[in-house]
């Protein structure tokens, strides 16, 4: 089939829709992670032939090429053992299921949580909503005369993540007169760390939970460092310090919390089997997208068309898209949003690491007419190749949703991918100037350049049929949940991309332009810009919990896009320079596979 039109030039033949998932392979294994060389960025010049014919020298940052983009072309794949998993899966699902619906209580709620942290909600979606639903009506006889910490946490944790008001004020059954949280709470380990984790969910007016995750961090490093512990839950409060689990990827916390599941003496061994096969089974789905994104991306070989600038992340925007999509059943939106962040990659990298001002004027005038600007013809075949590719792209997604009869879904997109190149482009028309802006003008243009809103409309689009025209709409608005996520996408991305923005010349960084408007020093600024980070997710978490007139599947989706951004820029920035934290993340998801 070819799945991109002839309008443009860019065609690729591949099996039809029920041929595209590759034939059985007697055994799968993962490549070692020692084989990865170590590569050095490094400066390279290249004769770039100007729009008047000129040829110009233009140095430029070469990345090293991703280490996982080839890999999985030779990866075998067992369809049969796939098979085998989904058939035990569906003899313990029932089980599971009845052990579920049995429970009452607080117990239900801590089954939930369980399932939550197992990976394995999505089994029981609607079952988790019903009990949820019908134990929110009688919320304080179950916060009644209950003093366990754990179990308050856990309940509080619940309820807010699944998008229930519970006030705050359950845990001043935990403070002394004096207001300070009793002593008593430092020996119980298990109940620090859930208090800890039900703190991210707070509000800006949840004071008791900004006094709670200060109590509690420090209790924690202690505890973690102190050896009173056994090794597993060290570990488990370790991970819980270096990311949270709300602001992290469900997928990762599953990857890590099976293994601590497994070394709690009272674990059950039919909950832990069935996490087990739950996990293994996506995990070779995963490997079976990533082939077909692979060879996709392999075919169309955008990379011999443009010079050397473009990062090639196609695997790691995968990875990131598990938080969005991390369900068996939801394979085409995958490869669908992830074919769709690469084209928002292949445009900031030409604005921000290669294109001449001038190319960059033209690309962004054709993305507007949506055809080639009366220009286009005497500009290099790079940007020809890139506003080609691009443009093909979107016309395959208009032809692969055509059938499901909402033909709104790729003109909203095209539209915030429209806002998104504009965006861009003023942003490279400061950095190419070595201007700095005001922090509030900055921000009001990098906000949109972050591509949250663009990223949000490809998730909605990849949804096909689940995502309704409001849904566009509701995000067309700019509600204060979206506003919030693109100032914490923006920031999280210049505090951590601050160096490496420097090391290549761009001043135009929001940490820069807050130390020029209120002329204050690099330290305060990333003070103050690290503490308008904590309130953009104070205000994400109010909002999760008040927004009304869109789908809990719409705000599962903005959850998860702040959740991968977490992932992406803790402490780092992890997707131009994915060899720590992320190549660690990856590796456990894609290459070791969880023994049974």
């Amino acid at each position: 089939m070819e799945i991109f039109g002839p309008k443009l030039g860019f065609h690729l033949s591949l099996p039809c829709r029920n041929s595209l998932f590759l034939p059985p392979i007697i055994k799968l294994y993962g490549f070692p992670v020692t084989s990865f060389a170590d590569k050095r960025t490094k400066h390279v010049h290249l004769k770039a032939t100007t729009c008047d014919g000129q040829l110009t020298d233009r140095k430029f940052k070469k990345l090293p090429p991703s280490e996982w983009t080839d890999h999985f072309h030779s990866v075998p794949l067992d369809v049969s053992e796939m098979d085998a998993l989904k058939r035990e899966i569906h003899t313990l699902k029932p089980k599971v299921k009845n052990k579920f619906m049995s429970s009452r209580g607080n117990e239900s709620i801590l089954m939930i949580y369980l399932l939550v942290s197992l990976g394995l909600a999505y089994h029981f979606e609607d079952e988790i909503y019903d009990t949820l639903k019908e134990n929110f009506t009688k919320i304080e006889e179950m916060m009644d005369n209950e003093e366990d910490l754990y179990t308050v946490s856990i309940i509080f944790w619940v309820f807010r993540t699944y998008g229930h008001y519970i006030s705050s004020d359950v845990f001043t059954r935990f403070k002394e007169s004096n207001g300070n949280f009793k002593e008593t709470l430092k020996g119980d380990a298990k109940g620090i760390l859930s208090l800890y984790e039900a703190a991210h969910l707070r509000t800006a007016k949840d004071y008791i939970l900004e006094e709670a995750l200060s109590f509690t961090s420090s209790h924690l490093k202690s505890l973690a460092a102190g050896g009173t512990c056994p090794p597993h839950l060290s570990m488990h409060i370790k991970d819980a310090l270096y990311l949270s689990q709300h602001w992290n990827m469900g997928m990762l916390v599953a990857v890590k919390y099976i293994p601590f599941y497994q070394q709690e003496e009272d674990h059950d061994e039919m909950l832990l089997r069935f996490a087990k096969i739950s996990f293994k089974l996506l995990q070779l789905q995963y490997i079976q997208d990533l082939k077909i994104l692979t060879n996709w991306y392999k075919d169309v070989d955008i990379a011999s068309k443009v010079p050397p600038y473009l990062k090639h992340r196609i695997v790691e925007n995968y990875f990131l898209i598990q938080a969005i999509f991390s369900e068996p059943q939801v394979s085409r939106a995958r490869i669908m949003l992830t074919q769709y962040y690469t084209i928002l990659g292949i445009i900031d990298d030409t604005f921000d690491r290669y294109a001449s001002l001038p190319e960059a004027e033209i690309l962004a005038n054709s993305f507007e007419r949506w055809s080639p600007d009366h220009a286009m013809d005497k500009q290099p075949e790079y940007l020809k190749s890139v506003l080609n590719f691009i443009l093909d792209t979107f016309e395959y997604f208009e032809k692969e949703l055509r059938p499901e009869g909402k033909p709104y879904s790729v003109e909203a997109n095209i539209e915030e991918f429209k806002a998104a190149v504009k965006a861009n482009f003023e942003h490279a028309k400061w950095a190419q100037a070595g201007h700095l802006p005001s922090f509030d003008e900055y921000m009001e243009v990098a906000e949109v350049d972050i591509t949250v809103c663009a990223a949000l409309a490809g998730c909605f689009m990849s949804m096909g049929k689940m995502a309704t025209k409001e849904a566009y709409e509701w995000l067309k608005s700019r509600p204060r949940l979206i506003k919030s996520l693109c100032i914490r996408g923006r920031l999280m991305n210049d505090i951590t991309g601050l160096e490496e923005d420097m090391r290549r010349g761009q001043i135009t960084n929001a940490v820069n332009c807050y130390m020029k408007q209120y002329g204050v020093t690099k330290q305060d600024a990333l003070r103050k810009l690290h503490k308008m980070v904590v309130d953009t997710g104070n205000i994400i978490n109010e909002e999760l919990l008040t927004t009304t007139g869109v789908s809990r599947l719409i705000l599962r989706t903005v959850i998860g896009l702040a959740q991968s951004i977490a992932v992406c820029y803790n402490g780092y920035e992890g997707f131009t320079f994915p060899e720590g934290k992320m190549k660690e993340y990856m590796t456990s998801m894609f290459v070791d596979q969880i023994r049974l």
